[in-house]
């Protein structure tokens, strides 16, 4: 049998606090854009949509954009504000996305509820130390949010992201353009340092700081190598049937790299 999905009950919820308050029964879900959602064989109690809460926004402020959690990958992938700010990293994490019809309809909050290990969106966001605003839990680091128990039952609100990268690069590797990621990697310049990030281990993205220095007195050849190196050492990898723990190892040394010179070139 193929597997389906069934749901005994659908609402669109008017609040906030009506849709926190349905999601408390374990049975209940958020729809998101119901993209991936779809292709699980379980039985949803009721069924939340959000679509009525207005959370389908990019608002700009002086210090960063401040993205509902309804907006869907396409509308990310072609704001240009959101372009400027990341060098044309936003669209170059999601345009591998399956495809347009997929992407006006899957979500930056379910992107990111999910955390899956194969999240693009996850890995980009890390890397430009991006915040969430829970409707429960209030606003918390990207990164602690997506270090949270998967029994959390919160509404995800919005995203923001402030304007304080410098310059920003994201890569991946892809057996087929629009297949799940081998591996993804984002490096980002800001707060002064460097911000690295690997996803698709195929474990959720995980962050990393230029703990030695290594690009501190700039990036060259010599430098990007060692950097690309040293993440390598300190990044967990797994095998799956992309591809192999040792493979993504090799892979991570050759994307940090180009990242690192490509950032390089834009600065």
């Amino acid at each position: 049998m193929g597997k389906v999905l069934s749901i005994n009950q659908y609402v669109r919820a008017q609040s906030l606090d009506e849709a926190y308050t349905l999601c408390q029964k374990k049975n209940n879900v958020v729809l998101g854009g119901m993209l991936w959602l779809k292709m699980q064989r379980r039985t949803v109690g009721t069924a939340i949509d959000l679509c009525d809460l207005g959370l389908d926004q990019i608002e700009e402020t002086e210090t960063d954009y401040r993205i509902g959690a309804m907006v869907s990958l396409r509308a990310l992938e072609t704001h240009e504000g959101l372009a400027a700010l990341t060098d044309g990293a936003m669209a170059e994490a999601v345009r591998h996305i399956v495809g347009v019809q997929f992407r006006n309809g899957a979500t930056l909050g379910g992107s990111l509820w999910g955390r899956f290990g194969f999240s693009d969106v996850l890995t980009l966001f890390l890397a430009l130390g991006a915040r969430v605003r829970l409707h429960h839990a209030g606003e918390m680091a990207l990164a602690d949010f997506a270090a949270l128990p998967r029994t959390t039952r919160d509404i995800l609100v919005g995203v923001i992201v402030p304007k304080a990268a410098e310059r920003v690069v994201y890569l991946s590797q892809r057996n087929i353009s629009t297949d799940f990621p081998v591996l993804t990697v984002a490096l980002a310049a800001r707060d002064g340092g460097y911000t690295c990030v690997v996803g698709a281990r195929p474990m959720p993205a995980a962050v990393f700081a230029d703990e030695q220095g290594v690009l501190a007195q700039g990036i060259t050849e010599d430098s990007a190598r060692a950097f690309a190196e040293d993440i390598a050492s300190r990044a967990v990898f797994g095998s799956n049937t992309r591809a192999g723990a040792d493979y993504r190892r090799e892979i991570c040394k050759v994307l940090v790299r180009r990242a690192a010179l490509a950032l390089a070139k834009e600065g």
